[in-house]
Order: structure tokens, then C-alpha cells, then sequence
């Protein structure tokens, strides 16, 4: 008898918590006993719309009941100052880390690799508005994509700007003295921009920064603690593969992880990576940052968001 009143007992408290508006539409959300995962996995708004409810900060209230203890948000500059500071608040109420933000990022043309007067206003300008979001919500890190390759599309035609292509070594010189630039804002802020190589075969042909290796030699060069390497398991299975190797031989300058499956760049086990066995050796060489949990759910509605959330404790059973 006593255990049927206390089960009554227990409804009538989640109906009151669902008719109050408490938790929204997170009150599917985990029991407050659900572990934590072992690393920092990171959602991202709208990975959990369904289940929590269109509000960002449900989101994240969502995405802390179920274990997690980051939360990646890419656009977060477009976000008001307000809902900046609403979010840093919350995310340092329930201990979250904050994820990356994309600080500056083009694809398309080389910015950093033949750099004009203009360009270098833009990037200068978007690191110091980078600063300004980042002590909004207490952020670590920002991503940072610095630009294309300085391409010449036929023998003897010379580009859009003002010149003929110029020659790789002369473009990486110029890519290293854009970063040293970016880090003289950024140092006395403890801010580190990350920057991510991405793949050409899927997703972004032409961008200047492919490989890890590449990544590796130009943070050397740089040689400050405020530019380190994203490394998107996703684009770097694409690119290179030979992963866990690859994460042995640029640790040093690795700062951040985010994660997809290959093909799809959905959740893990939707592809060809060992998640696992991937995330164990992370795990293992004591990293205590964030992955990104950058891709999209393989499917719709509340189970596919159920769907990445067991993804993400299968990857994590280690």
C-alpha cells in the first residue's frame, strides 16, 4: 500500500512540474541519477528540438539531464548579447563546459593565404568580436577557418587578387603571419582559436587547411598557446583515416575534438569509425575538453534524438 501511494505520489509531482512549464518539453528527460558520460561530448542546438522544445536554453537543460556536460553552439555570435549572457549563466548553473563558436570562417577565398587590406580588417575584427562573445559565455575556444587556397583557374591567368597563384610555401607564410596577428588579440584574453582542417572530397573543396599534419606544423609555427588544432574526427577519417595514430602524432597541439560518422557525418555507429575504441584512447591520454558533436541525427523525431543519445553511451562504454 505504501509503495502505491508513493508511485501516486510521483505522478501527480511530474504532472505539476508539466502544468507549471518547468522543464518544458524536457520533461522526457533522463532521471537526475543519469551518469555523466565519461568526456565532453557537446550537443548542439537544435540536435534535441524535438524533445526539449525550439528554446535554446531548454535545449541545454534537455542535453544536462541526459548526462552531458558540454554544449556547442556555431552561430552563436548572430545570438543577442542577452541571450549570450543567458546562456553562459545557465551552462555555469548546471557546470557545463561551452563548446566552440565559430569566431571567423571562409571557405571560398583566400584570406589568410593571400591576404588584402580588407581581408585583414575582417579577420582582425572578428577576433576581437570573438573576444567579446567568449567572456559572454566564458567559452575556451573559438574555431577559426582560415580561408582557401590561392587557386589560378587556367595556365597564365591571373586571379581576382591582383596576381597570379602564388606558390604553396609562399602561401603558408602568409596563412602563419595572418595567425600570429589573430593571437596578439587573443592571448591576453586566454582564448585559443582552433582551427579545422576540413576534408575537399565531401564537403569543402579548396579550403587551405586539409590535413593534421598541416594543421600540426602551422601551430608549431605559430607557436602560441592561443592556436591549436580542431581535430574533426569526421573530416579526418575522409582526408587521412589512420586515426588514432594521427591524434598520437599531433597531440601536443590538439585543443578540441568534434565528432560525425562516415559516410553521413551522422552519429557514431551510423558509418565506418570505431567510436569506441576511438573515444577510449582519447579518453585515455587524459583529455578533459569538449567534442563537438558536429553532425546531424541519422533519423527524425524524438527516436532519432533518442537514437544519438544511446550512440553517444554505447561510444562511451569503455
Amino acid at each position: 500500500m505504501q509503495r502505491r501511494e508513493l508511485i501516486k505520489a510521483s505522478f501527480a509531482t511530474a504532472a505539476l512540474s508539466v502544468s507549471s512549464g518547468v522543464f518544458s518539453k524536457a520533461t522526457r528527460a533522463a532521471d537526475a541519477t543519469t551518469p555523466k558520460f565519461k568526456l565532453g561530448y557537446a550537443p548542439h542546438p537544435g540536435m534535441f528540438k524535438v524533445s526539449a522544445g525550439a528554446d535554446v536554453l531548454d535545449q541545454i537543460r534537455f542535453a544536462a539531464d541526459q548526462g552531458f556536460t558540454a554544449f556547442e553552439y556555431n552561430g552563436l555570435p548572430a545570438e543577442t548579447p542577452e541571450t549570450q549572457e543567458k546562456i553562459g549563466k545557465l551552462l555555469d548553473e548546471l557546470k557545463m563546459q561551452m563548446g566552440v563558436f565559430v569566431a571567423y570562417g571562409s571557405f571560398d577565398r583566400p584570406t589568410f593565404a593571400r591576404p588584402s587590406d580588407d581581408t585583414t580588417e575582417e579577420i582582425l575584427k572578428a577576433m576581437n568580436d570573438a573576444v567579446t562573445v567568449a567572456k559572454r559565455v566564458n567559452a575556451k575556444w573559438c574555431t577559426v577557418v582560415p580561408g582557401s587556397v590561392d587557386q589560378q583557374h587556367s595556365e597564365g591567368e591571373w586571379n581576382r587578387y591582383g596576381g597570379p597563384r602564388l606558390a604553396q610555401g609562399y602561401q603558408t607564410a602568409n596563412v602563419i603571419d595572418m595567425l600570429r596577428r589573430c593571437t596578439e588579440i587573443l592571448e591576453p584574453h586566454d582564448l585559443v582559436m582552433v582551427l579545422e582542417p576540413l576534408n575537399w572530397y565531401a564537403n569543402h573543396g579548396g579550403t587551405f587547411l586539409q590535413r593534421s599534419d598541416q594543421a600540426y606544423a602551422i601551430c608549431r609555427a605559430v607557436n602560441s598557446p592561443s592556436c591549436k588544432i580542431l581535430f574533426d574526427i569526421y573530416h579526418q577519417q575522409i582526408t587521412e583515416g589512420n586515426l588514432i595514430p594521427n591524434i598520437d602524432a599531433c597531440w601536443s597541439e590538439i585543443a578540441y575534438f568534434q565528432s560525425g560518422d562516415n559516410p553521413g557525418r551522422k552519429e557514431p555507429y551510423t558509418g565506418e569509425i570505431n567510436y569506441r575504441e576511438v573515444f577510449k584512447h582519447i579518453h585515455q591520454k587524459g583529455f578533459e575538453g569538449v567534442i563537438g558533436m558536429e553532425h546531424g541525427n541519422s533519423e527524425r523525431g524524438e527516436e532519432g534524438e533518442q537514437k544519438v543519445i544511446d550512440a553517444y553511451r554505447k561510444a562511451d562504454n569503455f
